[in-house]
């Protein structure tokens, strides 16, 4: 293997897990997911009185969201992160298990990058890893805990095997691996995928690619092999009989249920989404249609988009559309496009039309990867809650009495939507020995309007996360601020510099602070003006004022 070919196969896992160190923390969406892990990793499944300890220790007991998820993808970041936790500190147990996943999805996009080398030529593979470097979405959740991102590495090994094979029994082998994966992730994690399942299976009877005859026994396979995993598991973990994913079909297809998160139009996904996956508007607008026109690239490009469009297609009926729902269609159209683009520039010598187009598609990808960038800071940006836990246990730790033993803080909905989580809360395991002097946080979540109306429910609190100081009733000082990110503006030299919030009274804490910093320098070195990122106040850290108790400072 060239240099080239080995710094862009460590490219995709090194650059998945730069955007896990930028944006360590984590939104509502993946909460589930590592919610579950941290239980587990904590309290490990218990075997005698089941259902007191699962019911009075476990998260989702409490959170159980609108539907089920299954307990499979936490059972297995926490097998294959305990060790690896126990030996660098369970502080870092966050960050492992979203690395595990990330590199998980990493793998899979390595292992479709060497068929794109073994079925499309070593360039096109070269390719295809420029363009999918740059689509800054794919990298950012690969190591998200979504169900989404559970299923991605299963949908892109299956379509790793959609590729030609010149072998006919090689051919059919990898159909039948294409379509079992399928089923798993299909059966396990997101039910919606057997709608990819069953464009990807009649694409191959409709091109003699495979027959029912092997179709059936794969699929029951499977199948059956899926159902034995997760209905025994997750009926452990929820404490009823239970298949999380009909469930899921249930709630979603036949109540139309998600419909309540919003809707969106029929062409959505092929107006707004897929352009922002591919990120690459050549790839959308020129590349993936010139490889399907081509004659030259049309029979291989056809395995790979026609299943991923008829997918997209069928699943835009669901009046419910999110970007992330249709990301296992990034790789092949990726792909596809990488085809057009080596045709084009394996052949900039024979005519200034292809040679325009070549230097015109390689500083795409430079542009690409520079937007794709710039959307890395500006979504690190975005999770002021995880940042406010972070802050406020360093502002208690270091500057709390000596006999100060246990601290209670409330945390909003805000808060716990952009970043606060139990691994957060809790940086080592509850359960752990430590010494007498360290303090012990304790942690309210409590949503309710009717009680958090109630001044007596704020009585028990030292500290508060809230978005929304009014609403905290009784005597309270906000002892700073995390900003987080309101978009995009220009600053004209005339514009005076601000100081700290709410006219200096309030402290910032945490990334808004590193942005105000880079702020002030730009603009001296531009003559006043500044193009980027607008922070404005979103979690204030607030400290209960006991009686008699003048306002004091924090020091860090």
């Amino acid at each position: 293997m060239a240099a080239i070919d080995f710094l862009l196969s460590l490219a995709i896992p090194a650059l998945i897990l730069v955007h896990l160190l930028v944006a360590p923390y984590t939104k509502v969406e993946e909460s589930f997911n590592i919610q579950a892990t941290h239980d587990i990793l904590v309290y490990g499944t218990p075997t005698k009185n089941i259902h007191q300890r699962l019911s009075s220790q476990y998260d989702h007991f409490d959170f159980p969201g609108a539907v089920p998820r299954t307990f499979i993808g936490p059972v297995l970041l926490a097998g294959i992160g305990q060790p690896i936790i126990a030996l660098v500190g369970f502080q870092y147990a966050q960050l492992i298990v979203r690395g595990l996943l990330g590199l998980f999805n990493a793998a899979a996009l390595l292992v479709f990058k060497r068929n794109v080398e073994s079925a499309f030529g070593r360039s096109t593979a070269r390719w295809y890893a420029l363009l999918q470097l740059g689509q800054f979405h794919v990298i950012f959740y690969a190591s998200r805990t979504l169900p989404n991102m559970f299923a991605f590495g299963l949908t892109t090994l299956a379509f790793s095997q959609l590729m030609g094979h010149p072998n006919e029994r090689t051919q059919v082998w990898r159909y039948r691996l294409a379509i079992g994966t399928l089923t798993m992730a299909t059966a396990v994690f997101r039910s919606e995928l057997a709608i990819l399942l069953i464009a990807i299976t009649l694409y191959g009877l409709a091109n003699s690619h495979i027959s029912l005859g092997v179709v059936i026994p794969t699929f029951f396979l499977f199948f059956t092999t899926s159902l034995l995993l997760t209905v025994p598991i997750d009926s452990y973990f929820w404490q009823k009989p239970l298949w999380p994913e009909l469930w899921g079909f249930y709630y979603n297809a036949i109540l139309g249920s998600s419909s309540e998160w919003g809707v969106s139009p029929w062409h959505y996904y092929f107006t707004s989404a897929l352009p922002k996956i591919l990120m690459n508007p050549l790839s959308t607008v020129v590349l993936i249609p010139f490889a399907i026109w081509n004659p030259g690239t049309r029979k291989q490009a056809q395995p790979l988009v026609i299943p991923s469009l008829l997918f997209v297609a069928i699943y835009s009926f669901q009046p419910h559309k999110e970007a992330r729902f249709i990301f296992y269609v990034a790789p092949p159209l990726t792909a596809t496009a990488a085809l057009a683009a080596n045709y084009i520039f394996t052949r900039r010598a024979k005519s200034i039309a292809f040679l325009l187009a070549s230097v015109v598609i390689a500083a795409s990808v430079l542009v690409s990867f520079g937007v794709s960038t710039a959307m890395l800071v500006i979504s690190s940006l975005n999770y002021p809650g995880g940042e406010a836990l972070s802050e406020l246990r360093k502002l208690v730790t270091s500057s709390s009495s000596p006999d100060l033993q246990t601290v209670t803080i409330h945390t909003d909905v805000l808060s716990c939507m952009t970043g606060v989580t139990l691994f957060g809360q809790h940086p080592y395991p509850p359960n752990e020995p430590r010494p007498a002097s360290e303090i012990t946080f304790n942690y309210d979540k409590t949503e309710d309007e009717h009680t958090l109306r109630n001044p007596s429910f704020w009585e028990k609190f030292d500290y508060v996360l809230s978005e929304d100081p009014t609403k905290v009733i009784g005597p309270w000082e906000t002892i700073g601020v995390v900003e987080g990110f309101a978009g995009v503006e220009v600053v004209r030299p005339s514009a005076p510099s601000k100081g700290d919030v709410e006219s200096g009274q309030d402290r910032v804490f945490g990334r808004g602070t590193l942005v105000r910093k880079v702020k002030d320098a730009t603009r001296k070195l531009t003559g006043g003006w500044w193009i980027g990122p607008r922070m404005e106040p979103k979690i204030h850290l607030l400290r209960k004022m006991r009686e008699g108790e003048a306002r004091r400072a924090v020091t860090q």
